[in-house]
């Protein structure tokens, strides 16, 4: 006879077939835990209170949503005891010696269609957060010595993945041709622009040449960084291949890779399919999502423009501070003699002095402030152009699909619509056979091109609908933006106000002691 005394001594050969086969019949064939929905619908099948079956659920142990096998036995022995009217608890658990009750759920073999089924995911959903998309991969993209020809000069970058562990070298050609590519492959996503190439007139040395090729060289890692952390380009062979070909021709390698893949249309499971996951109303979702991203877009860009002429105002006023430095130093440093007037000679003679120890302090405060300008260019004002530079490709993108898949698909059917009237009068006036079934197979042909566009179509707002979510995943930037700004604040004053306190007490010394004057204050080092 078996027994049931203490629950810790439940196990497989103590409980009798019945649980056994229960359990197998609802239990995933790859987990032997069963799921806590399982668990309710097979409570669910008995004759039960809502009551009782609350008190069986809240005495059983099912964390994380799963009870184990040894709480499942458990519960089905609830289950029994409370079928023949006693209070389930788990001291009657402990307390019975008895054979295990016999709970009154059917034949185990009727109770396989309660096992959870897969759930099918909507492929048009994309499950993914800021932390994701950030995590994916960061490039950088660093400007390497410039190696000069007989006659031109080129400017390289050294290109480094942190996902691949990899740094490859690429010249702005390469960023072309790769841009180029993944815009044909994936015409219906969100491709950022490069930065514009421009064609070098002068030498590097020039102030507004630095200027440009850093810009550029910012741009381009922005492109990377968005083209890698994508959740399907940076799954791509295009993109793997860029960031880690180290052979002498990258451009024949990328173009080799497209060929045997093609665009995302003739490649993607769900391209022939994507109007059956598209909602009725996905033009009017369009149009919402479309205008407030747009009103985002405009918002972005002012928040742009307003970092940086805070980070030019700080880089202007590091200049000011140091040049102010320079000239308290060049009136200190003056050696004119002071003409003998009365006893300010003397006074101004020592002041002169003092003042020479000044410059250390300005020169401080210029380096702060030029340390602040870098901050709120390279931690604001960059996060903003990133972001910015993924709101304009959506906007790209919608202009593609207007002009392109839009405006493709209405000139097939005005096409069409010439060939049927032709077709018509051609029936109406006799003409020779063979024309007539030439003009048949033409629209034929047409009836399939205009089904394609019509896939493609569907395709391409399903793509648009993906994006959409994409930027609003992106939108959290905005905290990471708003804590750069505010910390590069907080950083700059604090250390720019310890150096001007310094200069309060250093000043507060000028001005005192015999005669108004104090002997000159020592410079910190």
């Amino acid at each position: 006879m078996t027994t049931w005394t203490m629950e810790g001594e439940i196990n497989e050969g103590s409980v009798p077939l019945y649980y056994r086969e229960v359990h197998q019949a609802i239990s995933s064939r790859t987990d032997e835990r069963v799921q806590i929905e399982v668990f309710h619908r097979l409570l669910n099948r008995t004759d039960l209170s809502i009551n009782q079956q609350n008190q069986i659920t809240d005495h059983i142990d099912h964390g994380d949503g799963f009870l184990s096998k040894v709480s499942f036995y458990k519960a089905l022995a609830l289950i029994a005891l409370a079928q023949q009217g006693k209070q389930p608890s788990p001291k009657l658990l402990e307390n019975c010696i008895q054979e295990f009750p016999k709970p009154q759920l059917g034949e185990p073999k009727d109770l396989q269609n309660l096992r959870m089924q897969p759930v099918q995911e909507n492929p048009l959903l994309l499950s993914l957060t800021l932390t994701n998309l950030l995590g994916k991969d960061t490039i950088k993209v660093e400007l390497i010595p410039e190696k000069k020809g007989l006659f031109l000069k080129h400017v390289e970058y050294q290109v480094t993945s942190q996902r691949f562990r990899i740094s490859v070298y690429r010249r702005y050609s390469d960023f072309d041709v790769f841009h180029e590519l993944l815009l044909q492959r994936y015409a219906y996503r969100m491709v950022p622009a490069l930065p514009p190439k421009r064609v070098l007139k002068g030498v590097l040395a020039s102030v507004s040449e630095r200027e440009f090729i850093e810009g550029r060289r910012r741009g381009l890692g922005r492109f990377l960084n968005l083209v890698g952390r994508h959740p399907f380009f940076s799954e791509d062979e295009l993109v793997k291949t860029f960031l880690t070909f180290n052979g002498s021709d990258v451009q024949t390698k990328l173009r080799d890779a497209f060929k045997k893949m093609g665009d995302e249309f003739m490649t993607c499971r769900y391209a022939t399919q994507a109007k059956e996951y598209l909602p009725a109303d996905i033009q009017s979702r369009f149009s919402v999502s479309r205008e407030l991203i747009r009103n985002i877009h405009n918002s972005f860009q002012k928040l742009r423009d307003r970092a940086e002429r805070m980070a030019e105002r700080s880089k202007d006023n590091a200049t000011d501070l140091l040049m102010f430095g320079k000239e308290i130093s060049a009136l200190g440093s003056d050696a004119s003699p002071v003409p003998v007037l009365d006893s300010s000679k003397s006074m101004w003679g020592d002041l002169r002095h003092s003042l020479r120890g000044l410059s250390a302090e300005f020169s401080l405060l210029a380096e702060k402030a030029a340390e602040q300008g870098r901050r709120e260019e390279d931690d604001v004002v960059e996060k903003l152009n990133l972001f910015l530079d993924l709101l304009q490709s959506y906007r790209d993108l919608c202009e593609r699909h207007e002009k392109g898949v839009l405006h493709e698909h209405q000139k097939a059917l005005q096409k069409y619509s010439v060939m049927k009237r032709q077709m018509m009068s051609a029936t109406v006036q006799p003409k020779e056979q063979v024309s007539v079934e030439q003009l048949e197979s033409r629209i034929v042909q047409q009836e399939n091109a205009i089904q394609t566009m019509e896939l493609r179509n569907y395709f391409s707002l399903f793509c648009l609908h993906q994006e959409s979510q994409l930027i609003f995943t992106y939108l959290p930037i905005t905290s990471h933006i708003l804590g750069a700004f505010i910390n590069s604040q907080v950083q700059g004053h604090r250390e720019m106000g310890q150096v001007w306190n310094n200069l309060h007490s250093k000043l507060s010394g000028l001005f005192t002691g015999n005669n108004g004057l104090q002997s000159p204050p020592l410079t910190p080092k």
